[in-house]
């Protein structure tokens, strides 16, 4: 398993799944949620949403890619910001990882993620970077026998040295803990 970082549309993306930053009413949004919901199929992604009837915040639940090169999205809701008191990291993490669950319980190789939380719903960028990296990893130690290819699209250059960063910082502190 390997996690990288692309300047890209998630929409463009070709990969297994993609993961949408969803609401937890699973209603079109804006951001990264109404590009993918656009360039999907509003009226076909909004029938399979209201199908499901919502998510908590910190799951995911997964619908067809329909126009979209992926097989799948993953409707994954992360916490809105609050200040950090609110379980905000434990909500964001488990969103991560109930996305990686479900893209492993249906076979998928590939999943691209966006910064969950990060955009409208204001979760900062370097913390929502260390909660994001971490679940991957955690994930990809505990699945060992699963091969999964994690991509994050960004769509600033300065997002992405920041993720690039962090998974550095990560690599570096796992080296440490072996020693």
């Amino acid at each position: 398993m390997s996690i990288e970082i692309k300047q890209i549309d998630i929409t463009e993306l070709d990969a297994d799944t993609i993961v949408n930053a969803a609401n937890s009413q699973l209603l079109e949004g804006g951001g990264v949620c109404g590009a993918i919901f656009t360039k999907a199929g509003s009226y076909e992604l909004s029938q399979a949403c209201s199908k499901i009837g919502g998510c908590k915040t910190g799951g995911a639940v997964i619908t067809p890619g329909f126009k979209l090169k992926a097989k799948y999205i993953i409707h994954a809701v992360g916490p809105i910001w609050q200040g950090g008191n609110n379980r905000e990291a434990e909500l964001l993490y488990s969103a991560y990882v109930q996305s990686l669950t479900l893209a492993k319980q249906n076979d998928c190789t590939s999943i691209a993620f966006p910064l969950i939380s990060s955009g409208i719903y204001g979760y900062p960028k370097n913390q929502a970077w260390k909660i994001a990296v971490q679940a991957c990893s955690d994930f990809i130690n505990e699945n060992q026998d699963y091969s999964l290819t994690i991509i994050f699209a960004v769509l600033s250059s300065e997002s992405k040295e920041m993720g690039e960063k962090t998974i550095n910082q990560l690599c570096v502190r796992q080296q440490k803990e072996r020693e």
